[in-house]
């Protein structure tokens, strides 16, 4: 089978026929995924030596977005998520925004920041003035410090000097580029060597020297669009939807509140791809939380507006997202999970990741922003929450879908609720299972 993303009833499949189709359009083989996944992809002994202190493992949930196409590809998307409704809310959203031609993206250069601090600087000018004349010296003594990045075609590009608020301290940015790596270690390893030459430049003391987690030399910028004939639902029209829609992004353009849970919806999408690629969803968190607020207020990270065209009206988003990712390096050396995550996405380049997490995160904002704008945001949620409680009852197999559709046709999605149907329903307890309630 060619590869697609459009895998109409994948949800409805045992998870042996999943992984079975997804085998065929991935070219990631069963025996692969069986490995990978089955356990939750990580052994005790393996994680022992990711983190101190290990008493064992915590598995979550590893899943497929589908529907996704970025710039004319198909991406058939790992996500690791514990939250009901995300992965079902991306694939819906990406289908509609399929059918108007996919996400479009473009990838700045993968360039990170490093800092470094100097303190007690008796004349901050002249400091200032004998670094930025010793430039050209100074981006040739940090890349001494990452010769394999340098053979590979990256490394410090160029330098930057900051005045701060503090009259006595300087911070200098060393722009690094990564290429397909996150960057971290490489860029602090810059800094620490490049920062007594600074200090002496300065006149100064050497302070921090790490990165930063701002990443906004290396932004994804994504857009789409989706018609108002998909964003329809059963009780109001699609143009009105739009309408709603607009008018939420507008709330969150105005007020930080609702833009926190406006980028909570963004991030949803984001950090669960993120996961499952084995990358550091709390720096990209921490990333993308400070670029919405560079300006002083707190903003949305996507924004959406109307568009009128002669096929019809639409919505369209877009966002620009700070998104240091890694293709190679770090947790995809030793995780299984993440090592498969990366090949069934089918990118070894780290802008491509960071492309297709960007579009996932922007399709899940549109997924929230259509439910809140038309049937609201409980409904989906819920529905699938319910699966949730009826195994929370002691449900298993075919019985945990018959009572969340009971409880959810109750509206009365409850654990006691879900108890109740499953008394009846199974009243001999032949399939249920025993849960312990602390």
């Amino acid at each position: 089978m060619a590869k697609t993303s459009r895998i109409p009833g994948l949800y409805k499949m045992t998870i042996a026929e999943r992984r079975s189709l997804v085998s065929e359009v991935t070219g990631v083989t069963e025996k692969e995924m069986d490995h990978a996944l089955d356990g939750g992809g990580l052994d005790a002994e393996t994680a022992d030596k990711f983190v101190e202190n290990v008493l064992g493992t915590y598995a979550l949930p590893f899943a497929v977005a589908l529907n996704v196409r970025v710039n004319g590809k198909d991406f058939v998307v790992p996500m690791v998520v514990e939250e009901p409704s995300v992965v079902a809310a991306a694939s819906n959203a990406a289908k509609m925004v399929r059918t108007a031609g996919g996400f479009s993206v473009e990838a700045d250069p993968a360039v990170m920041i490093s800092q470094v601090q100097l303190t007690d600087v008796p004349d901050v000018a002249a400091a200032k003035k004998a670094i930025l004349a010793r430039k050209e010296d100074l981006i040739r003594v940090a890349n001494e410090a990452i010769p394999g990045l340098i053979a590979r075609g990256g490394g410090t590009i160029d330098l930057e000097v900051r005045e701060l608020a503090d009259a006595s301290m300087l911070v200098v940015h060393l722009l690094v580029d990564c290429l397909d790596a996150m960057g971290a270690n490489l860029v602090n390893g810059v800094a620490e060597y490049v920062a007594p030459r600074l200090a002496e430049l300065a006149a100064g003391r050497m302070g921090l020297r790490i990165l930063s987690n701002l990443a906004d030399r290396r932004c994804i910028h994504v857009r789409c669009r989706a018609r108002a004939a998909d964003l329809a639902t059963d009780d109001m029209p699609g143009e009105a939807v739009i309408d709603g829609m607009v008018n939420a992004s507008r709330f969150a353009e105005l007020d930080p509140y609702r833009a926190a849970t406006h980028n909570k919806g963004i991030m949803n999408g984001v950090d669960a791809v993120v996961i499952a690629t084995g990358n550091d969803w709390r720096a990209v968190e921490a990333g993308a939380h400070a670029y919405a607020a560079r300006t002083g207020t707190y903003l949305p990270l996507a924004t959406w507006r109307r568009i009128d065209t002669e096929e019809g009206a639409f919505i369209e988003g877009k966002m620009t997202l700070p998104l240091a990712l890694g293709t190679v390096g770090g947790t995809l050396r030793v995780h299984p999970a993440a090592r498969l995550g990366l090949k069934m996405l089918g990118t070894t380049s780290a802008s491509e990741l960071a492309s297709v997490a960007a579009s996932v995160g922007l399709a899940s904002n549109l997924a929230a922003i259509r439910a809140l704008a038309s049937d609201g945001i409980q409904k989906g949620h819920m529905a699938l929450h319910a699966r949730s409680v009826a195994v929370a009852a002691g449900a298993h197999g075919d019985l945990v879908e018959r009572i969340a559709a009971m409880i959810v046709e109750a509206r009365d999605i409850t654990l006691e609720a879900a108890k109740r149907a499953l008394e009846l329903l199974d009243p001999k307890g032949e399939g249920a299972i025993e849960v312990t309630e602390e």
